[in-house]
């Protein structure tokens, strides 16, 4: 399996586990088979049950297929849909525990899942999709000329890690949260906060805990309550696991 570094804002290397070719062609397997049975259901339910079809062989060609295009154009936005609002996961991608991310440690987007999508098409259209199969094979990443093009990347989340390496933090049931805006940070945003923020305090970077402290309150709206930026780190990464732990 590859290693996947990303260089975040702060200049701060984190190592991921990119997710395999077999990986992502089984987490693929499974969006299909969930598309299939999409099809079929609609396909069932309303060309049959609901005689659509015998509509459909009394009115014009464009009709048709506007028709046929309306019930069918989830399946066509599935996977930059699901994306977009599950932050680089779709339903296969979940099972499997892979998530697309930008190799430059900024949260993806939507303009990002737009291009893959996009490249996936063609991909998908020339030559049975060995194109993309070889560009992941050829690639130190595992990146398919989508990901190359969004500049992202997919990594497993099945790693043996700690709670240490994760964005969680241990607060007891009786935790009173201080700065409820944290929510308007994602999860990869609190992964990069918390791996650069220990990497820092444990060379005693002053410099960097003082910048990380000052873009989480540009970028938040928060006030540093305490005036002190290490116990005002600690205390955002606590809120947003009492915040999103109880959501």
């Amino acid at each position: 399996m590859s290693e996947l570094s990303i260089s975040t804002t702060q200049n701060v290397v984190i190592n991921f586990k990119a997710a395999s070719v077999g990986e992502r062609m089984l987490a693929s397997l499974l969006d299909f088979l969930i598309k299939v049975a999409y099809i079929i259901v609609i396909g069932y339910v309303f060309f049959y049950l609901l005689g659509i079809a015998n509509l459909l062989d009394r009115v014009d060609m464009w009709s048709r297929m506007s028709v046929i295009l309306f019930f069918f154009f989830p399946v066509m936005i599935y996977s930059v849909t699901l994306e977009s609002i599950f932050e680089g996961q779709t339903i296969g991608k979940k099972l499997i525990k892979i998530k697309v991310v930008k190799i430059d440690g900024y949260q993806a987007g939507f303009g990002d899942y737009l291009i893959r999508w996009l490249f996936r098409i063609v991909e998908n259209n020339l030559m049975g999709g060995l194109i993309g199969l070889i560009a992941m094979l050829a690639s130190t990443k595992v990146q398919r000329m989508g990901d190359m093009a969004a500049g992202t990347a997919v990594i497993t989340l099945k790693n043996n890690i700690s709670i240490d390496h994760t964005i969680l933090e241990e607060i007891g049931d009786a935790y009173v949260p201080i700065y409820p805006l944290v929510i308007k940070l994602s999860d990869n945003d609190m992964r990069i906060i918390k791996d650069t923020f220990q990497i820092a305090e444990k060379k005693g970077d002053a410099e960097t805990i003082e910048k990380l402290s000052k873009k989480i309150e540009s970028v938040t709206g928060i006030k540093n309550q305490s005036g002190n930026e290490i116990d005002f780190i600690k205390t955002v990464l606590k809120d947003y696991n009492f915040y999103t732990r109880n959501m």
